[in-house]
């Protein structure tokens, strides 16, 4: 008898917006944000077996990442057998598309990819709500991860209100050759703060502007360019000065915007149309960069 598996996919994403409030007594910041899915993918396969395990193969170098049971895949499958009460395992292979630590949310994919899996391939048929739920307690990025397409975050970021009918979005992702840790980004913002005068714990409650939901919905790329923002941005510009000069090079070569996504380091360049992002990826590519043209808003986890 052949060992079943289920392959599912669920997709990184871009902060077309992120406001960063005060920091908490937990330790985390008040955000607003809005995320957006892209249609760069991380690939799950959940295999029957008798315990759990996680390998990796695609063009990331995962030499870094854990495999026991710290990975986050893993806790998200035993989350996963532990809510329906079950005694199973799985093995998991993840194709690596998303760059680690790179501020796309790769982990949180890995991990919404694996509950949409895993339950399909238990046939535990939990429901969106409870997975989603799941995701919540597994981190701030993960219930997004799974539902995809537009939303709006709020708290740590988990508290999604989705954004219907949101055009279509060509974007020019640009990666860093090394990532950058989310916790020194955020005590750099931090120090920046401090140093300017404002207690970290006294920055202004975040908001999302409505008009970029507006622009969102319309679709006019020229509008969106106008409200994109990173409160991190300026944080993450002084741990690696030289995304300063991609952000430069992309307006140079024509694209309407840019922005550091999340915590960084990759850098989402918005393009006025599908030609011209593939064009901008190439120039970067003969620049010696990785880069790669992509499309908002993608759907979220679901089975290949």
């Amino acid at each position: 008898m052949s060992t079943r598996s289920v392959t599912a996919t669920a997709p990184g994403k871009i902060n077309v917006c992120l406001r960063v409030g005060p920091l908490r007594p937990d330790g985390y910041h008040d955000l607003a944000t809005v995320f957006q899915a892209v249609s760069l993918v991380e690939e799950v396969t959940a295999t029957e077996s008798d315990g759990f395990s996680v390998e990796f193969s695609g063009p990331i170098d995962t030499a870094q990442l854990a495999t026991d049971d710290s990975n986050l895949a893993i806790r998200a499958a035993r989350a996963v057998a532990a809510a329906a009460g079950i005694d199973r395992g799985a093995a998991l292979h993840i194709v690596k598309n998303v760059p680690i630590a790179g501020g796309m949310g790769g982990g949180s994919a890995d991990a919404a990819a694996t509950l949409v899996a895993v339950d399909a391939l238990w046939e535990t048929n939990l429901g969106i709500a409870k997975l989603t739920e799941i995701a919540a307690s597994l981190g701030a990025d993960v219930p997004f991860a799974l539902h995809g397409g537009t939303a709006i975050g709020v708290d740590r970021g988990d508290e999604l209100t989705a954004v219907p009918d949101s055009a279509e979005f060509h974007w020019v992702l640009v990666f860093a050759g090394e990532g950058l840790s989310t916790p020194d980004v955020f005590r750099e913002l931090d120090r920046q703060r401090t140093a300017a005068g404002l207690a970290p714990e006294s920055a202004p409650r975040p908001t999302v502007d409505p008009v970029l939901i507006d622009a969102l919905q319309r679709g006019n790329p020229f509008d969106v360019a106008r409200y994109l923002g990173n409160d991190l941005q300026p944080a993450a510009v002084a741990l690696r000065p030289e995304l300063l000069d991609v952000l430069e090079h992309g307006i140079a070569i024509g694209a309407v915007a840019g922005v550091v996504s999340g915590s960084g380091p990759t850098i989402a360049l918005l393009a006025g149309s599908k030609n011209d992002a593939e064009q901008f990826a190439s120039d970067f590519t003969d620049l010696g960069d990785t880069a790669l043209a992509v499309v908002s808003a993608a759907p979220g986890a679901g089975i290949r």
